[in-house]
């Protein structure tokens, strides 16, 4: 698409939002340089898109009827499959819809990117399909995943596979959904503050999101460069621990990717918790919204895994819970910034579907449609970011490093950390007219033993250890970064003694 020569009003328009005076004589001077910068830009906009396309031509997915559809959590239906053999032959995959698969839509909950069709494939898709994997569609994601919650999708609420009518947890809500309903054998999510943890928890399913860069985001709606995570969320342990088998590891794209160190998942799958050390983080239990009957999950599943020969025994970190204060800082500026970039993580290099700026820049006519959260977080950006934001951006992002060093000495004496995926139980969706507060409320109250982790790239782990009142509770594991089989191994051992 040729690209309109700017005006003299595009100019004064531009000066203005810098701050820039440009007196009257000068407009034609600066119209010529802009002009003449452009001329490069024409050059690039010549150029072929530089992406890999797909073996060969894929039908279209299609929206499933509400029949097929009870719980709100597919947005499409398909059959994508490239391989017969591999690890993953004879398992069906569901995609988070924040992730391209060629010729499908990729709405990422939104309404103005429903028509939006990536022509690539991400990472992780084609890993997925050369490990003999079918991707049977795309699931329900909350609005550009700003949410813990699941009802701010543009497709609608995603119902609790446990109990209609109840969250699902977000923002890979339909991940969940789909998982624990028996629906799909595996799902790919994203988590930013927790969102494949929390629907993996709320579900009664098993959710990881690996250490930071571990596996590739490339091809996948972003956040914040600095805090996205992709990972898989299954119905075992030993499911869970084949599928990052397949997608971990450099792509040569993702700039994400740092220092990696790969392991052989499925070995750790012993069934043994002999002498694994475990730190019971005491600051991650009586929060000020937790449920005691979660608590008390838990810290049986604690009791339990002491009883397999884990080294069990509590442990204090008082950063914990400040620590998630980092998070808003971080998701205010970063994420303003990158609405405003349109989707895409300016000075980042990497993977970007083609047509996804042009599309995402359609978010301007429909800011009616953003989700309550979503709408608070971007005034709140724009505020600050003619002020203290960057500052304050910059001083969030130092005192991560601090966060992670306080995990990081407890974990020189401890394999791993337990406490509770969330502090409660999945509760009613908020009707479609809730208040405002309610809204947002109903997408964050559960993060509070989630985001830090995000912060700090450390491996989690959310494993179903009980119900209350029939909803499930999840148990966390945290590891050291890029020892997931640790994970694994003490996650398995739990539950095959409780199946």
């Amino acid at each position: 698409m040729p690209i309109r020569p700017p005006t003299a009003q595009d100019l004064l328009t531009a000066a203005a939002e810098i701050g820039l005076e440009i007196r009257p004589d000068d407009v034609d001077g600066y119209l010529d340089l802009a002009r003449g910068f452009i001329a490069g830009h024409h050059v690039v906009d010549s150029l072929p898109e530089g992406v890999a396309t797909p073996r060969a031509p894929r039908a279209p997915g299609r929206r499933p009827s509400p029949d097929e559809n009870p719980l709100g959590a597919w947005v499409t239906r398909a059959r994508v499959k490239e391989y017969d053999d591999g690890p993953l032959a004879g398992r069906s995959v569901v995609l988070k819809d924040n992730i391209a698969l060629a010729g499908h839509p990729m709405g990422g909950g939104t309404g103005f990117l429903a028509d939006y069709v990536p022509s690539v494939d991400a990472s992780v898709v084609t890993r997925i399909l050369e490990a003999g994997g079918e991707i049977v569609g795309k699931a329900a994601c909350e609005y550009l995943s700003f949410s813990g919650g699941s009802h701010t999708s543009a497709t609608g609420p995603v119902h609790n596979p446990r109990r209609h009518g109840y969250c699902a947890g977000g923002s890979s809500s339909g991940c969940g959904a789909l998982v624990g309903a028996g629906e799909v054998d595996m799902a790919i999510g994203g988590d930013q503050a927790g969102s494949i943890r929390t629907p993996a928890a709320f579900c009664g399913v098993v959710g990881l999101k690996p250490t930071y860069g571990l596996v590739p985001y490339s091809g996948i709606i972003p956040i914040e460069v600095s805090v996205d995570h992709t990972g898989p969320i299954t119905a075992t342990v030993e499911d869970n621990a084949i599928l990052l088998e397949v997608i971990a590891g450099p792509d040569g794209l993702d700039p994400r990717q740092q220092g990696l160190e790969l392991q052989d998942y499925t070995e750790a799958l012993s069934g043994d918790a002999e002498g694994v050390r475990i730190g019971v983080l005491e600051d991650g239990f009586g929060l000020a919204n937790s449920e005691p009957e979660v608590d008390a999950r838990v810290r049986a599943a604690a009791a339990r895994l002491r009883t397999l020969g884990a080294k069990v025994e509590s442990v204090s970190m008082p950063m914990h819970v400040p620590g998630t204060a980092l998070v808003m800082p971080i998701f205010a500026q970063g994420a303003t910034d990158l609405m405003m970039a349109n989707g895409v993580p300016v000075q980042t290099p990497g993977l970007y579907p083609p047509g996804l700026a042009e599309a995402f820049a359609r978010w301007r006519e429909h800011t009616g449609e953003l989700s309550e959260l979503l709408k608070a977080l971007l005034l709140v950006g724009r505020i600050l970011a003619r002020g203290d934001g960057p500052r304050l951006y910059a001083r969030a992002q130092n005192q991560r490093r601090v966060l992670r060093d306080c995990y990081d000495r407890i974990l020189e004496s401890h394999d791993l950390l337990l406490m509770p995926t969330l502090p409660i139980t999945a509760k009613p969706l908020p009707p479609p007219d809730a208040p405002r507060e309610e809204a947002i409320r109903c997408a964050t109250e559960m993060m509070g033993n989630t985001a830090q982790f995000d912060l700090t790239g450390h491996p989690a782990i959310s494993v179903p250890c009980g119900d209350v009142d029939g909803l499930p509770v999840g148990m966390m594991l945290v590891g050291r970064h890029f020892d997931e089989s640790t994970l694994y191994r003490a996650a398995h051992a739990y539950e095959q003694a409780v199946a």
